[in-house]
């Protein structure tokens, strides 16, 4: 980074989170437009509809829970151990019927806790990925990885002992062996890599570790698989009275579906657009009504967006994505929000490989926070190792997957290439953007515009970023780093914002007379009227007259005018112009017959001529 960042004149700075106006100048997270909030929460379809609140109270803080799954009180864990390289990574995606974790024929590829949710024979379960166990790791990271491994011991109610049937009975398995005869739970040897009966019966050996269950499978292929799962259910405690009433409501909602799908019932729809705030409120239960009715202020403002927030449109929670380039600080960020250590953090580049999933409390619901790997550039990802390839790939995915990505940039490097290559992955994904400039207490020569000046650089050599907010945090101090959460919520709930079609009309008529589309080959394009067809991204199409030659001049102009009214603050907008169809009325062939009469005018019969001509006398001539 140029080092005249750091030298400017100093003024103290009102904030330090700066949005981009449509205008292109800077103006602080403050100031924004009106909130909308929505007139009812009473059911699903009416809340979609709804527009959320533009912004969060700032005093509200997160509430840090340990573990990922969202059922992880009320469903027993299965943790799967074992020394490096015996195959648990392969038996955990064989468990889940996909690939979630990254699998190589190489020690120590996992490292952090990886959480997925299983089901088999009618019980739901947790299953935890962990790295290999060791005694005196070498390396400082696989110190790290050893800690991960055994809070995944402690958690669990059943453990799966992971070994290979092809290397046979190793000291290294003898000695994670008796690390977990500490363990008080039900444990299970599953000797992997038995794809054949030969080895099927060289697996018999590992009896004499001295558990009780000993299966021989091949998690590749799926071999003896279910015969461990089967006997895993069996060991799991009783099923909870949350689970209990889980299943209930899911039996009664499918009898509740196939009665409709036969035609017994007719689905009842409530919660149209003639709903309001106080209806929202009589259909609540009695407590949360009387609660929301007490509050007020600030804290009616939070109440009415936490349940906006917990009765999304969609069932899943917001989904937040801390992206970058290696060792910027992402697993840091995402330790200090939680006030635990969940993810393996240290100087070197490329620790984080996996893309590790966790839940954190937030009002009424939580919210989904994703750690990723480090994405490098092109060519030292295809010179690396294929762990890093997957790395990348999943880093990816999880841009795909996620609501928000929160972009951290290095202070003390400032923006770079490879910064704006990551931040193009979330704008084509059409996701909401946020940028943390990290390591702020690392900047050397603070002055009161260094952080403006920070933003106006990122602004110059990043154009298209203009729409995201920018915050300064250090994760190591935890100098804002709940800002970096609040702020990326509001994107989540700009995402969803829905404008009428009457309103965003009168705002596309006064932008059009303002100013007309520019002429393109002599002609030139008219705009009728838009509307809006998508959220998450907000999607607006255009119905247009020489749509192909809208420029693209004009339609950023478009899009200022639109955020200059509407806010969507953090998330691209999607503008779609489409050629209005006309129908064209045929004209009706001329009639070549006699002309219809018309008064004084008749034609005589058999002469061509008026009545009154045929009539009248000859002169002189004879004419």
């Amino acid at each position: 980074m140029d080092a005249s960042w750091a030298s400017r004149a100093a003024r103290p700075p009102r904030s330090r989170t700066s949005t981009r106006s449509p205008s292109g100048s800077s103006r602080s997270a403050g100031r924004r437009t009106r909130r909308q909030e929505p007139r009812s929460w009473r059911t699903r379809r009416s809340r979609s509809r709804r527009t959320p609140p533009a912004a969060r109270p700032r005093s509200r803080r997160p509430r840090a829970r340990a573990d990922v799954p969202a059922h992880a009180g009320t469903l027993p864990v299965v943790a799967i151990v074992g020394r490096p390289n015996v195959g648990k990574s392969t038996l955990f995606n064989r468990i889940l019927g996909e690939r979630h974790a990254i699998v190589e024929d190489r020690a120590r590829t996992t490292r952090d806790r990886m959480y997925g949710d299983a089901e088999w024979n009618g019980r739901r379960f947790i299953v935890v990925d962990t790295g290999g166990l060791e005694i005196d790791p070498d390396d400082p990271i696989e110190a790290k990885v050893q800690v991960q491994a055994r809070l995944a011991i402690a958690e669990a109610d059943v453990i799966v002992f992971v070994v290979d049937s092809i290397a046979g009975l190793t000291p290294a398995d003898q000695e994670a062996s008796e690390l977990l005869r500490l363990a008080r739970v039900p444990l299970f040897v599953a000797a992997n890599k038995a794809d054949n009966p030969k080895r099927e019966l060289d697996a018999a050996e590992f009896w004499s570790l001295g558990w009780e269950h000993t299966y021989p499978i091949a998690a590749n292929h799926g071999r003896g698989v279910a015969d461990l799962l089967d006997e895993l259910v069996r060991a799991f405690p009783p099923e909870s009275e949350a689970e209990l009433a889980r299943k209930a409501r899911a039996d009664e909602a499918d009898a509740f579906a196939d009665s409709v799908a036969r035609g017994s019932l007719r689905p009842f729809i409530v919660g149209e657009d003639g709903d309001d705030l106080e209806d929202g409120l009589e259909a609540s239960t009695g407590d949360d009504a009387l609660d929301a009715a007490d509050l007020s202020g600030d804290e009616a403002e939070a109440a009415r967006w936490d349940a906006m927030l917990a009765a999304s449109s969609d069932d899943a929670p917001p989904a937040i994505a801390f992206v970058g380039r290696p060792n910027v600080g992402k697993s840091s960020l995402i330790n200090a929000l939680l006030g635990e250590e969940r993810t393996i953090v240290s100087d070197i580049p490329g620790t984080t490989r996996d893309a590790i999933d966790s839940r954190v409390a937030w009002g009424r619901t939580e919210v989904v926070l994703i750690d990723t790997a480090g994405i490098r550039r092109r060519g030292k990802v295809a010179s690396g190792p294929a762990a890093e390839r997957y790395s990348t790939l999943r880093s990816i995915r999880a841009i795909a997957r996620c609501d928000v990505a929160v972009l951290l940039v290095d202070g003390v490097d400032g923006l770079t290439a490879q910064d704006a290559h990551v931040a193009g992955y979330v704008v084509e994904e059409g996701k909401g953007l946020v940028i943390a400039i990290n390591k702020w207490d690392a900047v050397e020569d603070k002055t009161g515009k260094t952080f403006e000046t920070y933003v106006e650089w990122i602004r110059h050599e990043a154009p298209f970023l203009d729409f995201a907010p920018v915050v300064s945090i250090s994760a190591r101090t935890g100098q804002r780093i709940g800002r970096v959460l609040e702020l990326a919520v509001d994107v989540w709930a700009e995402r969803r914002r829905r404008v009428g079609t009457g309103e965003l009309n009168r705002v596309v008529t006064a932008a059009s007379e303002r100013q007309q589309p520019p002429m393109v080959k002599g002609k030139r394009p008219k705009i009728f009227y838009a509307t809006q067809a998508a959220i998450a991204p907000p999607t607006f199409v255009f119905f247009a007259r020489e749509a192909a030659n809208v420029h693209f001049s004009y339609q950023r102009y478009l899009e200022n005018r639109l955020r200059e009214t509407f806010g969507f603050l953090g998330t691209p907008l999607r503008l779609v112009f489409r050629e209005r169809a006309g129908v064209r009325i045929e004209r009706k062939p001329e009639r070549r017959g006699p002309a219809k009469r018309t008064k004084g005018v008749a034609k005589a019969a058999g002469t061509g001529r008026p009545r009154s001509a045929a009539r009248r006398p000859a002169d002189a001539s004879g004419r």
